[in-house]
């Protein structure tokens, strides 16, 4: 073969690589199945995609804004509900390929940088915010071994173990981590972790990291599970965003009256917190902007979504937390 055929040849197979290579990465590029709508108006989006890697979709109301909604990881043909566009006219959707490391959630716009929301286990989730960790109520002890980050912030409500577990705090803090929490369980801890503990009663708030954490009475009318007093709920100001956590709670005349939330974490499992029907009904007198049912293991999260109904502004999110 003349040296100028070689050439040749060799510039085909480079062509030929190259156009491979171009069409394996349009192979990893999402695609987006017709938007499905629901009856209730929820649009379910349809992502086309390589399993296992992670993609973030965003959103828009002109197609010159966007917002990020959600990162997840895809199993494939994975099916996400945007419950927020009911309260919308318009939204359109944009996928791209996010990082392989990236933190999977929802995610909320604030004036000093967004707020990933992972919630994991029960009541337990992670706020990823500004390269800050920030978990409530963590109790599972293979956190820190999955990936997730160590912790530089965590709000511990209650005592009892599906809200407070001392293994699972050891693993997630390092000596810098501080911990939030009343005093009933700073009287339990160790000592290691009583070094990293500030006490917070009910109407005490302190600022920190940048933020703002303020504590609220969570408590039960009735019975010896959560008297009053010796429970927290937090509320969270981040970046102007305002997010409580119920932790175990009845419908008690200082949950009603909060307002002006952004996001709510409404625990719901009697007798240790509100039946569906009380805490929907709490929710509509409170009117977060977004809520996520959590705590309800065994219990109907549809139904309550359906009894906040959608008359009022209020996104519930259903999300995996078992």
């Amino acid at each position: 073969m003349s040296a100028k055929r070689q050439k040749m040849a060799w510039a085909e197979l480079a062509l030929l690589g190259w156009l491979a290579a171009a069409i394996g990465v349009l192979a990893q590029a999402p695609g987006f199945k017709p938007v499905r709508m629901d009856t209730n108006r929820e649009a379910w989006i349809c992502l086309d995609s390589v399993t296992g890697l992670n993609y973030r979709v965003e959103f828009s109301t002109n197609l010159a804004h966007w917002q990020p909604l959600v990162t997840l990881q895809s199993t494939g043909a994975h099916q996400h509900a945007d419950s927020a566009a009911p309260f919308e006219a318009l939204r359109f959707y944009r996928s791209r390929e996010a990082e392989s490391n990236a933190l999977t959630g929802d995610y909320l716009a604030t004036t000093n940088g967004d707020v990933i929301i992972h919630p994991f286990t029960h009541a337990s989730v992670l706020f990823w915010w500004n390269n800050l960790a920030i978990y409530a109520d963590p109790t599972n002890t293979t956190l820190a071994a999955k990936g997730l980050p160590k912790a530089d912030l965590i709000l511990i409500t209650h005592g009892h173990s599906d809200h407070y577990n001392t293994n699972a705090l050891q693993n997630l803090t390092n000596s810098n981590t501080v911990i939030l929490a009343p005093s009933a369980v700073h009287s339990a801890m160790p000592a290691a972790l009583k070094s990293l503990t500030t006490i917070l009663t009910n109407g005490a708030s302190t600022n920190l990291l940048g933020l703002k954490v303020d504590a609220v009475p969570s408590y039960n009318f009735t019975g010896s599970n959560h008297p009053k007093g010796v429970g927290n709920g937090y509320i969270l100001t981040i970046g102007g965003k305002r997010l409580f956590l119920s932790g175990d709670t009845d419908d008690t005349p200082e949950l009603l009256a909060l307002s002006d939330l952004d996001v709510a974490f409404i625990g719901m499992r009697p007798p240790f917190s509100m039946n569906i029907t009380n805490a929907a009904a709490a929710v509509r007198v409170m009117r977060p902007r977004v809520v996520y049912p959590n705590h309800y293991l065994g219990n109907d999260v549809v139904r309550f979504k359906q009894l906040v109904g959608q008359d009022l502004p209020i996104e519930v999110r259903l999300r995996n937390w078992y």
